[in-house]
C-alpha cells in the first residue's frame, strides 16, 4: 500500500503541529498533495482509468478549497505551506 500509518504519521509530524494533528489545514493539504502525486503517477501508466481520474480531480478540488480558506484566513501560513510543498511555482 502506498500510504500506510507510518507515512501518514510522518506527514503529520512534518506539516502539522504534532504527530496526532490530523485536522489542521496544513496537514490535510500535505496529505492531499501526497495522494495527488501518487494518483498522477498511477494515471501516467493507466491512461484509461477514469475512476481514478475522477478521484484525482475531487482531491485537487478539496486541496484548492483548503488553500483558498488558508489564504483568506492567514496569508503567512499559506505562503509558508506553499513554499514547503512546492506548489504554485
Amino acid at each position: 500500500m502506498y500510504l500506510n500509518a507510518e507515512k501518514k504519521k510522518e506527514i503529520f509530524e512534518q506539516y502539522g503541529k504534532s504527530n496526532n494533528d490530523t485536522g489542521s489545514v496544513e496537514s490535510q493539504v500535505a496529505l492531499f498533495s501526497h495522494r495527488i502525486t501518487h494518483l498522477n503517477e498511477h494515471l501516467k501508466n493507466n491512461k484509461k482509468d477514469h475512476h481514478t481520474r475522477r478521484a484525482l480531480l475531487k482531491l485537487v478540488g478539496k486541496r484548492k478549497k483548503l488553500l483558498k480558506y488558508l489564504q483568506d484566513y492567514d496569508i503567512e501560513r499559506y505562503r509558508s505551506l506553499i513554499k514547503a510543498l512546492g506548489l504554485r511555482k
